[in-house]
């Protein structure tokens, strides 16, 4: 099934967001782990793309593997260090596993990239020429976007036309980079409004459950983290198991804002642990069902 079907009959859409591993033999593991997750009944699950295409097969396997047990896959593909003919044998393989979404990205420049290396041997250098492909080809596309503007971008206008550069080129829906400050996504909205962009927006959702993630996520996103998070991170440090609960309980939290304020899509980033992904179903699986009656 296309996600833009299922947004537009839902008032509110759950998803995950699964990665692949790095090494062969943990493939069988990481496709438990997304079979797993869909006796949640989440409305899709999305699986990552390593840096420079590197997990592509396994993001095609686990993708399949999750269409096989009922939940529609989102896969993700970029242009980095991608040929033309690297991403036509990519997009025939999602469409012979009966893939039919793809979340369009640039991707990271690697970190072990030499000076003059062309990474866009593809001459795709923008998700929005990702995008044109994959609707010529007839998926449904996704698109990421940053509520706190993306790290490259000159500002948050630039950051805004670019994203209608890609709704133009035929995305779907948009998926956010993680953020701890819903008031960030809320203006983010207004403006994304405001600017004429009104695709379905999904709130992504990153529960800190070891206190070690905030400094990665900082460093990833650039995510701007509250001091009730912070503080959080510094009470519970050394407690695993209580950081764990305090974790998915701010997450929760920021999940039911979110549904509250017409927020019409969460996607939780689960760091390829159901047990988390369970816990925070388990608080709000009513709010989100009374809200879609």
């Amino acid at each position: 099934m296309k996600i833009v079907d299922i947004l537009n009959s839902k008032k509110v859409s759950l998803s995950f967001e699964v990665f692949p591993p790095k090494k062969q033999e943990a493939l069988e593991s990481i496709k438990k782990t997304a079979v797993e997750l869909t006796s949640l009944n989440p409305d899709f699950i999305s699986v990552t793309y390593g840096a420079g295409g590197t997990t592509q097969s396994y993001t095609t396997e686990i993708a399949s593997e999750i269409e096989k047990n009922g939940t529609t896959a989102l896969a993700h593909l970029t242009c980095v260090r991608s040929t033309k003919e690297a991403l036509t044998y990519i997009i025939n393989g999602l469409k012979e596993k009966n893939i039919k979404n793809v979340l369009a990205l640039r991707g990271d420049y690697p970190k072990d990239a030499v000076e003059g290396e062309n990474i866009f041997p593809s001459g795709f250098v923008h998700a929005s020429d990702l995008v044109s492909l994959l609707k010529k080809e007839g998926f449904c596309v996704g698109g990421a976007c940053y509520p706190e503007g993306h790290p490259e971008s000159s500002s948050r206008d630039a950051d805004i036309d670019n994203l209608k550069h890609k709704v133009e080129a035929g995305v779907d829906f948009l998926t956010t980079q993680m953020f701890f400050d819903n008031d960030m996504l809320y203006s983010f909205l207004y403006r994304l409004q405001s600017s004429g962009i009104h695709v379905p927006v999904l709130a992504g959702i990153m529960p800190i459950t070891n206190s070690n993630q905030v400094t990665r996520m900082v460093d990833l996103s650039n995510a701007y983290i509250p001091r009730k998070l912070l503080a959080i991170c510094d009470r519970f440090r050394n407690s695993p198991e209580a950081m764990m609960q305090a974790g998915i309980a701010y997450a929760t939290d920021q999940i039911i804002d979110l549904i509250s304020n017409g927020v019409r899509g969460i996607h939780i980033y689960t760091m390829n642990k159901p047990e988390i992904a369970k816990a925070i179903i388990a608080n709000v699986n009513e709010i989100i069902k009374a809200t879609n009656e």
